[in-house]
């Protein structure tokens, strides 16, 4: 199927070697504008896949994110926050990239050439129909992920793509198609450049608007996040003063009990609750 390369068009800048490093970044920003747009124009498409997905996930399914170099990286790092953010078991989002942990930081040639070798890698993760699939790919090409989509869809996963080619075969493959037409790159054919950054910002979405909607955010405050360093204990004992009217030792010693700002919360909820208890313990 032919269709239109837009990743691959001749970018709208030239001699940049020439060119002085103010020139570079102003050209760079301006065209990181492009970006937004572009992820405001497929909020609907991203919006049909949270909504089918958020049922799936809160019977227990989960998400995948599969690519290949850039795409890959991207997927497997927004994975990687969701537990320490949101304290969600490690399997919850789960990030593949062609090639394997290696790719992550050594690009793995041809990896990404054999679509046989994407659905290999979900599959060693026994996927059921409650769990859902997005295929990030820029060119939307990519036969790794296109092999993953496959065989996810024929076994009842719930499927998106990510592309930034419009009438793509990823989109084609996918449930849901998801594509962020940002144009030429700033440099022809990079697409760790605007495509990454929409991307990033599509996943983010997801993401995000799934934890939210599951539960693991009150307000707008992180009260599931692990408090693994010193910094996230202050921000756990700053949520505390804010929505319980603790003082600092008061919420940093419940905290050092309970280890999480909404065991807390709930815990003063119910002493609440109960009058005839004046303290928390």
């Amino acid at each position: 199927m032919k269709f239109r390369q837009v990743t691959e068009e001749n970018s709208l800048y030239d001699n940049l070697e020439q060119q002085p490093v103010r020139d570079l970044l102003r050209d760079i920003n301006r065209e990181d504008h492009r970006v937004a747009d572009a992820v405001e124009a497929c909020l609907p498409q991203v919006e049909a896949f949270v909504v089918r997905a958020l049922p799936r996930i809160q019977q227990g399914g989960r998400l995948f994110y599969i690519g290949a170099g850039t795409s890959g990286r991207l997927g497997v790092l927004d994975a990687s926050e969701i537990p320490p953010t949101f304290g969600m078991p490690e399997d919850t989002v789960i990030g593949l990239i062609a090639g394997g942990e290696k790719a992550l930081r050594h690009a793995v040639e041809q990896a990404e050439d054999h679509p046989e070798e994407g659905w290999k890698d979900v599959l060693a993760y026994r996927p059921t129909e409650k769990d859902c699939l997005i295929g990030i790919s820029a060119s939307g090409t990519t036969p790794y992920v296109l092999g993953a989509i496959a065989g996810a869809r024929k076994h009842g996963l719930l499927t998106a793509g990510i592309c930034s080619n419009p009438d793509s075969p990823l989109s084609e493959a996918a449930d849901i198609s998801i594509e962020i037409v940002v144009g030429p790159e700033f440099i022809t054919g990079s697409s760790r450049m605007k495509s990454g950054t929409g991307q990033k910002m599509i996943l983010n979405m997801i993401s995000t608007v799934l934890m939210i909607k599951l539960g693991k955010i009150q307000g707008n405050s992180m009260v599931n996040m692990r408090l693994s360093n010193r910094k996230l204990m202050e921000r756990g004992i700053r949520i505390l003063q804010d929505k319980a009217g603790l003082t600092h030792d008061e919420a940093r010693l419940l905290l050092q009990e309970y280890k999480n700002v909404s065991a807390v919360l709930e815990r003063i909820k119910e002493m609440k609750q109960s009058p005839s208890k004046n303290k928390v313990s």
